[in-house]
């Protein structure tokens, strides 16, 4: 009776039983697309004086040039938090107290602090101390340093995801560390984090929204210049939806094609 029941509870589901739960959710899906949009109408949402603007080239203009920030900012802290989370996991995997005490304690700090603090620092505190930094380097050094932490995290973790015997083979070889580490360890264990990483670098361009602190001239930015300009809350902020969506779409594409020799 017990066995039977295990079967039916957590056996795979049948074919026919898959394809019901997709029609079902489909369905679902669509009906709730259409209350929304039945809501947008509703409350005048679709009025052309609130889209007209789309068409003028110097709205798309301007957006490009926020995403361009985006971007920038995004791609250059991905680049920070990718070195410096390997410089932190080699620290952290030292067997020097000297250097892994100081990593795991750098990893700590800026896993707990929030990034919007990070940013507030630079903002705020950096400036009274004498060191001015760009409205630039104000967003993407925080977002890069607050994300260097996790990726530090992600590395370790697809390090001891590697099977021991490959570094007992390695160092057989009369390999040093760093070759056993760098030529054999590490390549294999980019291999189990893409995925992690892929999420992290989404993340990335996230926290990128945070520019309004130090009005940097990011996507989100200039999307508020544009609904205080017009208006148009809601499509100004479904038009900037779907650019988010587009710019993580082309990372993951982007992962999938980097990790495909890995395999």
């Amino acid at each position: 009776m017990s066995r039977a029941l295990d079967d039916i509870l957590f056996r795979d589901p049948s074919p026919r039983a898959q394809a019901i739960t997709r029609g079902v959710s489909a369905l679902v899906a669509v009906v709730l697309a259409c209350g929304i949009v039945f809501r947008f109408y509703d409350a005048g949402q679709f009025n052309v004086r609130l889209w007209e603007f789309f068409g003028w080239s110097t709205t798309w203009a301007f957006l490009a040039k926020g995403l361009l920030g985006t971007v920038a900012s995004a791609a250059m802290a991905a680049v920070i938090a990718l070195v410096l989370g390997l410089v932190l996991l080699l620290g952290r995997l030292s067997r020097l107290r000297l250097a892994r005490l100081p990593s795991v304690a750098v990893i700590e700090f800026l896993r707990g602090v929030p990034t919007l603090l990070l940013i507030y620092v630079c903002f705020l505190v950096l400036p009274s101390v004498g060191v001015k930094l760009s409205t630039y380097w104000m967003l993407t050094l925080p977002v890069g340093l607050s994300t260097a932490a996790v990726v530090a995290e992600v590395y370790r973790a697809g390090v001891l995801a590697v099977p021991r015997g490959q570094t007992d083979a390695a160092r057989s070889l009369g390999l040093t560390e760093a070759q056993v580490f760098f030529q054999v360890v590490f390549p294999q264990a980019l291999r189990y984090i893409v995925p992690a990483l892929v999420a992290q670098l989404v993340i990335v361009v996230k926290d990128t929204t945070f520019g309004y602190v130090v009005t940097y001239g990011e996507l989100m930015q200039n999307a508020k210049v544009l609904i205080a300009n017009y208006h148009a809350l809601v499509p100004v902020y479904l038009v900037i939806a779907v650019l988010y969506c587009l710019v993580n779409y082309a990372i993951s594409r982007a992962s999938q094609r980097l990790g495909r020799p890995m395999h």
